[in-house]
């Protein structure tokens, strides 16, 4: 395998073990805070560090850049907007199990959108094994608990699926310009005018709020938001963005084996089998071949 490619799938995969501590952190805050507040307030912890850095370590603006600024925006409006806002309006009318299914889906859009968007030419085959692991995170899913009618909370989970992976495809390719960190700290940047107000006016004033939550709101904001996004970009970035997103296929088990430290809730045998044939999918995924990645800029 390509050193680039091992490089930017080591990335990827720590990107997504990081990311993949959100949902038992989620769970751990929401005892004491409001998911408003929660999604809001970790924008604009992270918003406020990224602004720090950029400051610190001098690095240009992108202001006089239209194109850049552009797809700063878009990108904004899919990661720290849209899917997070997305996800937790679903939440309240479908089993909490269906964000499993998100994450089985998630790859194969991520593929698509690639295609569509940074101009990446993924072969058949990675679209064959990508789909055959959404089919396993989906089966393991809807075997635990995701069982039930389409409804409009699923609808929305599908609108979350594409703005995701439209979000990944746009910030992807600007990595290519741009440091992985950059990208992200520009677009919580860009946020911070929206995030900042509205994390002042649902904060829990006055509640009380034990040390466990505010530790778990900090990796919210420092890490998933923030610090994750340095090694998915940088993955996305060198290894491609649609092989490098079959990745997160392994989101789902990084969650359930994550949630056992920190909620308590011990994984199964069923969990670890399901696990490693997605293993599999995904170096599958790696061995199809694919055109090589466009220039950047």
């Amino acid at each position: 395998m390509d050193r680039r490619l091992l490089l930017g799938l080591v990335l990827g995969f720590v990107g997504v073990v990081m990311f993949g501590a959100t949902l038992p952190f989620t769970r751990l805050a929401l005892g004491e805070m409001s998911p408003w507040f929660i999604s809001f307030g970790r924008a604009a912890l992270a918003g406020l560090v990224a602004l720090v850095m950029v400051v610190a370590t001098r690095r240009p603006w992108p202001l006089r850049e239209p194109a850049t600024m552009r797809a700063l925006a878009v990108a904004s409006l899919c990661l720290i907007f849209g899917f997070p806002l997305l996800m937790a309006v679903a939440t309240q009318t479908v089993p909490a199990a269906h964000g499993g299914v998100v994450l089985g889906l998630l790859p194969l859009g991520t593929a698509l959108a690639a295609m569509l968007l940074a101009g990446e030419k993924p072969g058949v085959g990675l679209f064959v094994a990508s789909a055959a692991g959404a089919g396993l995170v989906v089966a393991f899913a809807l075997r635990n608990g995701g069982a039930g009618a389409f409804g409009y909370g699923d609808m929305l989970l599908f609108a979350a699926v594409v703005v995701c992976a439209v979000g990944y495809a746009v910030s992807g390719r600007l990595a290519r310009r741009l440091m992985g960190w950059e990208v992200i700290a520009f677009m919580l940047i860009l946020c911070l005018p929206v995030t900042l107000p509205a994390a002042l006016i649902t904060f829990p004033w006055g509640a009380p709020v034990g040390a466990a939550s505010w530790a778990a709101f900090a990796y919210l904001g420092l890490v998933s938001q923030f610090l994750g996004f340095f090694f998915w970009n940088a993955g996305l970035a060198m290894g491609g963005i649609a092989r490098v997103g079959q990745v997160q296929l392994l989101q789902t088990f990084v969650t359930v084996g994550l949630a056992w430290p920190v909620n308590g809730e011990v994984p199964d045998v069923e969990t670890a089998l399901f696990a490693i044939a997605v293993v599999a999918t995904v170096a599958l995924a790696q061995r199809m071949r694919t055109r090589p990645l466009p220039p950047a800029g």
